[in-house]
């Protein structure tokens, strides 16, 4: 019989190589945990729960002022974990994500509320592609993180679209000013225009078509959930699963982007950018969203996974936030400010229509 030793042996060389690896990264990744654990605490505060302001945003929050803020002396050794929270703990977060997410979640708006999600999806994302680069004269990265987090579900889908565009420090932090700036905007003007349905036949009409407008078009979950609060219970509930088939398609949208990013070659020599890749943690979403359905999973396990996702995801934007300067932020000048004016625009306008047609159209 095979001692213990013989079956699982481990060489010198093996744990050498596993001390080497823990030293490079284990300071990085004890700040970004950290950094993490302390946003979780503060969207507690009711001051943050009640503006819709989330987890990922102040993580990423506290991740900028700590990166301006520590000495170099600090930052340095954190720098390889830092690299580690943003590429692989982001993918594995976006996987673990489709956690909180069930098929049957589409049943609950019908047809109608899908097809308004990917219309909007859609349209918004392709205004901010064609808009961004050729009205504005920002770079193609730039625009598509900024249309992505306003199309989608804000801060999460631009962090998992980063990786996919390859884009350079910092622009992922300005896209995300861009949602939390508008998205924070819309929790107060949301509720403002339900008050306004009664008088203004142009806007959708009672609670079900309210929480498909808001669901549709409003940036972050957290933001949704603040302003749903704000117009009532039964207007909150369809809000909050409208908002979550627009999640649900952040996989789709990611595999969509990613072939047609490699089939126009872009990323290339020419922009200095290594090209895009298939995001494999778009099919790992889809499998968790799949596996949630089933409900074969004990409750327990579910909700570990799903919150180590979230830590990971708050990790990865902690980690963002580490690697940008002020410098290159205000470097960026107005252009992505008024590509996410434009966007918002779009999204309170042009959903507002897109639902009121529905609804006057029997949809």
């Amino acid at each position: 019989m095979s001692s213990p030793s013989s079956t699982l042996p481990l060489s010198p060389g093996r744990l050498h190589h596993g001390r080497r690896w823990l030293g490079r990264h284990a300071a990085g990744l004890a700040l970004c945990a950290a950094l993490a654990v302390a946003a979780q605490a503060l969207g507690h505060w009711a001051v943050f729960d009640h503006h819709g302001i989330g987890t990922l945003t102040l993580a990423l929050l506290l991740g900028i002022v700590a990166g301006n803020g520590l000495p170099q002396r600090w930052l340095g050794p954190a720098e390889h974990g830092a690299a580690l929270s943003r590429q692989r703990l982001l993918r594995a977060g976006v996987m673990l994500f489709g956690l909180g997410l069930t098929v049957q979640d589409l049943a609950h708006v019908g047809l109608t509320g899908v097809l308004l999600a990917a219309v909007m999806l859609a349209s918004t994302f392709a205004l901010a592609a064609w808009a961004g680069p050729r009205w504005l004269g920002l770079d193609r990265p730039t625009a598509l993180l900024i249309g992505a987090g306003s199309a989608i579900c804000g801060a999460a889908a631009v962090i998992a679209t980063e990786p996919v565009v390859r884009a350079r420090n910092g622009e992922a932090t300005v896209a995300v000013s861009t949602v939390v700036l508008f998205g924070t905007f819309s929790v107060f003007l949301y509720p403002w225009l339900g008050e306004m349905a009664a008088h203004w036949a142009a806007l959708p009409q009672g609670a079900t078509g309210l929480g498909l407008y808001l669901g549709a078009t409003v940036h972050e979950v957290a933001q949704v959930v603040a302003a749903g609060r704000s117009m009532g219970t039964d207007v909150a509930s369809v809000a909050v699963i409208e908002k979550m088939v627009r999640v649900m398609l952040l996989a789709p949208f990611l595999l969509v982007l990613s072939s047609r990013w490699l089939a126009r070659g872009e990323g290339g020599a020419a922009t200095g950018r290594r090209g895009g890749h298939t995001p494999w943690f778009a099919w790992g979403f889809l499998a968790m969203v799949g596996l949630h359905s089933t409900g074969w999973l004990p409750a327990a396990l579910e909700a570990g996974a799903s919150q180590a996702g979230t830590v990971m995801l708050a990790m990865a934007m902690a980690a963002l936030g580490l690697n940008t300067r002020w410098s290159g932020v205000r470097a960026a000048g107005l252009r992505p400010l008024a590509l996410g004016t434009l966007l918002w625009a779009w999204l309170v306008v042009g959903g507002a229509l897109l639902v009121r047609g529905a609804e006057l159209l029997g949809a």
